[in-house]
């Protein structure tokens, strides 16, 4: 970005800033929700209490020498961060880092009877079976006579707002989900996505959270596979539990078969979903890049070379938006193709507004934002934007 001179990196040691919160209030609250959810031993409770005071009052200690991951993590800069303060690094860096080490004192990489136990699935399954997402899917039955067209913007709209459903979200602010989110895009790019989803050869999907945000994710492939639109589609998911409700392929897996032993449409859009899983139209990849602590920008080159290839890269929710257009400071104006140059092919941003970080408004929508809200409408998850960047 030779053009765009780089804004200062998010950190979280501000008080009263939105990431400081995220550190010193949304963590402890996660580490409590876990400790509840399942029947660990003393040796969870003791990992648990060790991660709860490091990352409120201790340091980022390195990982051990028997970590599976140890070599990639000292390639995502942890030896730069070692013996400073989870407040003192970029958020982005610690908040992913948090919960590597949140799967760590659970026992998730093992050995032992913890091993691959997913410790958000709890609250997943909660969210799926929950009275809220059989209205959304009753909602399929209504859209079933309308013109394509309708539907696909129908469920394009399903997919940005269904970012909604983020259960760490919902940590830090318990009213978010009682209050009617405003339906206000910031940004509008719509009409130049339509066009790259026409006629598409492959589309790749950056998923964020499972749940009723994957499940409206789906529904879109769906849609868009079975009109024509695309002739294959890439869902990327991340390889192991991240940011609490973040998808995995057992998320993936759950969600289809919630679909297809739903009553009505949502049963058909499971079911070719299914099919399509089954004859290569649909593929889930769970690259190591995915659970990164780093922007985008900072890909490894079999990534970069992959999502080159597609005719375009759907970026959904606001942890993938923060590591697109990097996680600073940046002035709500800054041209998002400015800061999306990096990226190897045409990408869109679907993304309910839910962090510090913004680019591509005008100065007008930035001053009617601010005059209305001051800064809560960054942070609210009442607003939204569809980027793109062709």
């Amino acid at each position: 970005m030779p053009d765009t001179p780089p804004a200062p990196v998010l950190l979280g040691n501000e008080p009263g800033s939105f990431p400081h919160g995220v550190l010193a209030e949304r963590h402890p609250a996660i580490i409590r929700q876990v400790r509840e959810a399942f029947p660990y031993g003393p040796e969870q409770h003791r990992a648990l209490d060790a991660l709860l005071a490091s990352c409120t009052k201790g340091v980022i200690e390195p990982l051990p020498a028997e970590a599976h991951d140890r070599d990639r993590w000292k390639a995502w800069g942890m030896d730069a961060y070692t013996g400073r303060s989870w407040f003192d690094v970029p958020w982005l860096w610690s908040e992913s880092h948090f919960y590597r080490r949140l799967l760590d004192a659970v026992g998730y990489f093992g050995p032992g009877p913890w091993q691959g136990i997913d410790p958000f699935r709890p609250f997943k399954l909660a969210e799926l079976d929950s009275p809220e997402t059989d209205e959304e899917l009753a909602a399929l039955d209504a859209l079933a006579d309308r013109p394509a067209g309708e539907q696909a913007e129908a469920l394009l709209h399903g997919s940005l707002w269904g970012n909604r459903a983020d259960l760490g979200f919902r940590l830090s602010d318990a009213g978010a989900e009682g209050r009617a989110a405003v339906p206000s895009l910031v940004a509008d790019d719509s009409a130049a996505l339509r066009p790259l989803l026409t006629g598409a050869d492959t589309l790749c999907l950056i998923a964020d959270n499972a749940g009723r945000e994957l499940i409206p994710d789906l529904l879109l492939i769906a849609h868009l596979l079975a009109h024509g639109r695309i002739e294959r589609a890439v869902l990327h998911v991340k390889p192991y539990p991240y940011y609490v409700s973040d998808a995995t392929t057992a998320d993936v897996v759950d969600a289809l078969r919630r679909l297809v032993r739903a009553p009505g449409e949502a049963a058909s859009y499971g079911r070719r979903l299914w099919d399509a899983m089954a004859d290569g139209r649909l593929t889930v990849r769970a690259h190591p890049f995915s659970c990164a602590p780093l922007p985008y920008a900072e890909m490894p080159d079999d990534l970069r070379e992959e999502l080159a290839a597609a005719t375009v890269t759907v970026v959904k929710g606001d942890l993938n938006y923060r590591r697109l257009v990097d996680d600073r400071r940046w002035p709500p104006t800054t041209p998002f193709a400015a800061v999306t140059g990096h990226f190897p092919g045409p990408v869109a941003a679907l993304r309910t507004l839910k962090s510090d970080v913004i680019t591509g408004l005008d100065a007008g929508t930035e001053a009617a934002l601010v005059a209305a809200e001051g800064q809560r409408w960054r942070t609210g998850g009442t607003h939204a934007l569809i980027q793109v960047r062709p």
